[in-house]
């Protein structure tokens, strides 16, 4: 199959062996990121030889969007993305008002700002229970580039201001092409700035160890949803293999060299994890640690589910405890896109029908909490 040209070290390497100077990549990333789905050969300034190379094993866009459907209250629009191995992930473009309400206390400026939420798998891994990505079980690693054409594609609905990894997949599984997505957004002609760039986890401890050295100032989140490693295991499968005791070392050892604030995901489920003593063992668990907690509503992902979400009385008794008592800063996610099932847990493909049925949402705007 052919690559991406938004593939940057696969086409790095093939101008190197071919004496064609990098320069040239920069010219061609925004020619595409203008001309989306444009001929290569309509680039213009390349050597010939160039053009010979990118038409023999390149692509302008190897995936294409198959659908975006729109929320009713046109703030949140979910795009279908297909593959070129016939698979298909989606993301999730959520536009925010900054002008609406007040940010510690002062009138806000601005207009309206742009996250894209995004995938980095078909499918995950991680089985995560009260997520519906897990139940399609992990199909494949996306390239930099396929992840990089999803901001491509959202470019053409809004002009896209943040990134958040929340969509399909464990990025940090996926993590050389994290990375390399990442740095080309961070790059000319994207510019997207690092610090408005969030990677999400369940808490893969070898990869966050290493995380600031290859991407500093990219915002971390870690989705978390327990106070315990009991609870946290019978709800995440996964998180046997990482010991809250090592990812809390891991998440210390972390700060340490950021010294930014982590962002700690957990959603609010009914009798499991949402009581008073759950808040007071999680306020324990982060207060030598420099965080906000995200608290975020369940979401139904179908029939199955054996969950509920937590009520409106429990979730503001648990944020009570973290801010009262632990000085934790806490928000409660503001859910969008449910009417296109579109929020936070939903996200899934129907690989044999090709319909989407899922997507992802940012609690917060995400300028607003990085201090």
């Amino acid at each position: 199959m052919a690559r991406s040209v938004f593939d940057r070290g696969a086409l790095r390497t093939e101008f190197d062996n071919a004496g064609i100077s990098p320069r040239f990549i920069p010219i061609i990333w925004k020619h595409m990121l203008q001309n989306p789905g444009c001929d290569l050969d309509d680039v213009p300034s390349l050597p010939s030889s160039a053009y010979t190379l990118l038409r023999s094993k390149f692509r302008s866009m190897t995936s294409s969007l198959i659908s975006s459907i729109e929320s009713k209250d046109r703030v949140t629009t979910k795009l279908l993305i297909r593959l070129q191995n016939g698979t298909s992930v989606e993301a999730v473009i959520m536009r925010y008002d900054t002008r609406l309400g007040k940010y510690n206390g002062k009138p806000r400026s601005g207009g309206v700002r742009s996250t894209l939420c995004v995938s980095s798998q078909v499918g995950c891994k991680m089985g995560c229970k009260f997520c519906a990505t897990g139940s399609m079980g992990f199909k494949s690693n996306l390239s930099s580039g396929e992840i990089v054409e999803q901001l491509v594609y959202a470019n053409q609905f809004s002009h896209i201001r943040n990134v958040v990894f929340m969509g399909m997949g464990e990025p940090l599984n996926n993590y050389s092409a994290l990375v390399e997505a990442i740095q080309i957004m961070t790059e000319f002609p994207f510019q997207l700035s690092p610090k408005r760039i969030t990677v999400s986890t369940v808490g893969i401890i070898h990869a966050i160890n290493k995380l600031h050295d290859d991407l500093p100032n990219v915002n971390l989140a870690v989705s978390l949803h327990a106070p315990d490693q009991d609870i946290r295991c019978q709800i995440m499968p996964a998180a046997r293999a990482f010991p809250l005791g090592k990812l809390m070392e891991a998440l210390q050892g972390y700060q340490n060299k950021s010294d930014q604030n982590i962002f700690i995901e957990y959603i609010m489920l009914d009798g499991v994890n949402d009581q008073e003593q759950h808040a007071h063992q999680l306020g324990r668990l982060l207060e030598m640690l420099k965080v906000v907690v995200n608290l975020i509503p369940f979401n139904p992902i179908g029939t199955s589910s054996c969950f509920k979400s937590s009520t409106d009385q429990n979730v503001a008794r648990f944020q009570k405890v973290l801010r009262g008592i632990y000085n934790i800063r806490t928000t409660v996610r503001q859910q969008m896109g449910q009417d296109i099932s579109g929020a936070c847990g939903q996200l899934v493909v129907n690989l044999s029908e090709q319909r989407s049925a899922g997507g992802a949402s940012l609690l917060t705007d995400i300028e607003d909490l990085r201090i």
